[in-house]
C-alpha cells in the first residue's frame, strides 16, 4: 500500500477543513459569540498539521483502489473528528460521542441529531452544523480532485470510492475537470435556493444554513419545528430543491451542454420523478382527512416524500402521526433513495430498478428457457461486473442492517424505533419513528450504539465497501 499517498489526502483534509470553518468564525464574529474561538483554534491546528502531512514531495503518486478507498474512509473519519472539536470544547455538546455523532450525521447527510433544543446552540454552530451538510453532499474528496492533479488517471479510485451509486463515470475525459464541473453544478444551484428564500423574506441566516441542508441532501434544522414555521411558499421552494438534488448531476451536465433530449431520456430519473409523483398522490389521499383541505395535504405529502426519497429528513409535520399506508410508504422510500451520481442516500433508484430487471429476466429464463435475453439500462446493455457489484452491494447491506439491528436491540427499545433508526442511519435520512420520529432524536441510544449509528452513516454515505476495507487485515498488509 502506498501509505504516503494516504497521508498526503489526510494532510490535504486537514487543510481545506481549516479554511471552511474560517465561515463559523465569520458569522461568530457578526453575532459577536466567544465559541467562534473555538472555530478558531481547530482551524488553525487543521492548517499546521494538514501542512506537515502534505508539504512533503511524494515519491510516487500513483495509486490504486485500495489505497483511494482507504484515503477516501480515514479521510472522512479525521474530517468528522476535527469538525466535532469545537462542539466539544465550547461545551455546547459536553459529551464526545454526542459532538461526534452531530458532526458525522452532519458530513454523511444523515441528518440525525441527539439534540432535544438546537435553538440553545450558538449561531456559528448552528451553521457549521449546517454547512457539514453542504461539504458532505459533494464530497470533500472530490473537492481536492478539483484543485489537485495527481498522476494519469488513478484518482478515479477516490471518486469510485466516495461517489454514490452503482458505478461512476467521467463527464469529461479528465477526472480533475469532472469534479470542477460537479462543484460549480452544485454551487449554482445553491446559490439560486439561497437568493428565492431571501426573495421571500427569509433572513440571509436563515437562508443559507436551509439551503445547505437542502443542498446536501441533509435535513438539520435551525429552528427545533425542523420546516414547520416557515411559509407555504419557502416550503414549496425547499421541496422542490430537494427533488432537484436527488436528481444525477449528469442530468444538469447534459442540459449546460445543450443535450436535454438525452436529459429528459434519463430512465433513472424518469423513475424517480414517478415513484415521487406516485408516491406524493397515495399519501395525499390517505391523510386528506388529517389537514383542513386538498391542497394542505398535498402540500405536506409532497414536501415528506420528497425529504425522505431524497434522505433529506427535513419535516413540516410530525408524520410519525399518520396512518399505517403513509408510514409504510416513507419506510419504503427510506431505502429507494435518490438517484446515483446525486447528494442522496439510500440504495439508489437505479440500483432497485436494475434488480427489478434481473428478476424479470430470471422469471422469463424460466418460462423460455432458450430465450437470450439482454439486460438493458439507459439505453446499454448492463455490463457484468456492474450485476456483480450491485449483488454484493445489496448482500453487504443487508448484513451490516441486520448485525447493526441487533447490537442496537440491546439498548431495549421496541422494534419500530431500532428498524428505522438504522434505515435512518445507513440510507442517511436522519428521522426514523416512534422514539426517533421527527419530533424526537437519537440521544436515548447508549454511547456505544450510537458509535455504531456513526459507523452505519459513514458506510452509507461512502456506499459500504470504503469502511469495511478498514477491518479487513489484508487491507493494511504489504504486497
Amino acid at each position: 500500500m502506498n501509505i504516503g499517498i494516504v497521508f498526503y489526502f489526510l494532510g490535504w483534509v486537514l487543510g481545506i477543513e481549516g479554511i471552511l470553518m474560517i465561515l463559523p468564525c465569520v458569522v461568530a464574529l457578526i453575532y459577536q459569540e466567544p465559541s467562534g474561538f473555538y472555530f478558531l483554534g481547530v482551524a488553525l491546528f487543521c492548517g499546521i498539521s494538514g501542512w506537515l502531512l502534505a508539504h512533503k514531495k511524494l515519491k510516487s503518486t500513483v495509486f490504486y483502489a485500495k489505497e483511494g478507498f482507504v484515503a477516501v474512509s480515514l479521510s472522512w473519519i479525521v474530517l468528522s473528528f476535527f469538525g466535532a472539536l469545537p462542539f466539544f470544547l465550547s461545551g455546547e455538546i459536553p459529551l464526545l460521542e454526542d459532538a461526534l455523532f452531530e458532526v458525522i450525521s452532519g458530513f454523511t447527510t444523515t441528518g440525525a441529531s441527539v439534540l432535544s433544543d438546537v435553538e440553545a446552540l450558538s449561531r456559528c454552530m448552528l451553521m457549521w452544523r449546517s454547512f457539514t451538510h453542504w461539504i458532505g453532499g459533494m464530497g470533500v474528496l472530490v473537492f481536492i480532485l478539483a484543485v489537485l492533479p495527481l498522476a494519469g488517471g488513478y484518482n478515479i479510485h477516490i471518486m469510485r470510492a466516495e461517489s454514490p451509486g452503482p458505478s461512476v463515470g467521467k463527464l469529461v475525459p479528465r477526472v480533475r475537470t469532472t469534479a470542477k464541473i460537479l462543484y460549480l453544478i452544485y454551487l449554482f444551484i445553491t446559490v439560486v435556493q439561497i437568493i428565492l428564500l431571501l426573495f421571500t423574506g427569509m433572513p440571509l441566516f436563515d437562508s443559507m444554513a436551509m439551503s445547505f441542508g437542502t443542498a446536501g441532501t441533509g435535513g438539520f434544522g435551525i429552528v427545533n419545528s425542523s420546516c414547520g414555521d416557515y411559509t407555504s411558499l419557502q416550503q414549496w421552494i425547499f421541496t422542490i430543491f430537494m427533488i432537484l438534488f436527488g436528481v444525477n448531476f449528469n442530468v444538469y451536465y447534459l442540459f449546460l451542454i445543450r443535450k436535454p433530449k438525452d436529459a429528459l431520456r434519463c430512465e433513472e430519473m424518469r423513475g424517480y420523478l414517478g415513484i415521487i409523483l406516485v408516491s406524493t398522490l397515495l399519501i395525499t389521499w390517505n391523510i386528506r382527512g388529517m389537514f383542513p383541505d386538498i391542497l394542505t395535504a398535498l402540500k405536506h405529502a409532497a414536501f415528506q416524500v420528497g425529504s425522505i426519497i431524497t434522505t433529506t429528513g427535513y419535516s413540516t409535520t410530525d408524520f410519525d402521526l399518520w396512518p399505517g399506508f403513509s408510514r409504510t410508504i416513507l419506510v419504503c422510500l427510506m431505502f429507494i433513495g435518490a438517484c446515483a451520481g446525486s447528494t442522496g442516500g439510500g440504495i439508489k433508484v437505479s440500483r432497485i430498478a436494475i434488480a427489478v430487471k434481473t428478476v424479470n429476466k430470471e422469471l422469463s429464463s424460466l418460462i423460455h428457457p432458450r430465450n437470450v435475453k439482454v439486460l438493458k439500462y439507459e439505453g446499454k446493455a448492463i455490463e457484468h461486473n456492474v450485476l456483480r457489484s450491485i449483488n454484493t452491494y445489496l448482500v453487504a447491506y443487508i448484513l451490516i442492517f441486520t448485525v447493526s439491528l441487533l447490537l442496537i436491540s440491546l439498548d431495549n427499545f421496541d422494534l419500530t424505533t431500532n428498524f428505522t433508526a438504522i434505515a435512518a442511519t445507513l440510507n442517511n435520512i436522519g428521522p426514523g419513528l416512534s422514539k426517533v420520529g421527527p419530533t424526537c432524536n437519537f440521544g436515548i441510544f447508549s454511547p456505544l450504539n450510537k458509535y455504531i449509528l456513526m459507523f452505519d452513516m459513514l458506510a452509507g454515505r461512502l456506499e459500504l465497501f470504503p469502511m469495511l476495507l478498514l477491518f479487513a487485515p489484508r487491507t493494511w498488509m504489504r504486497e
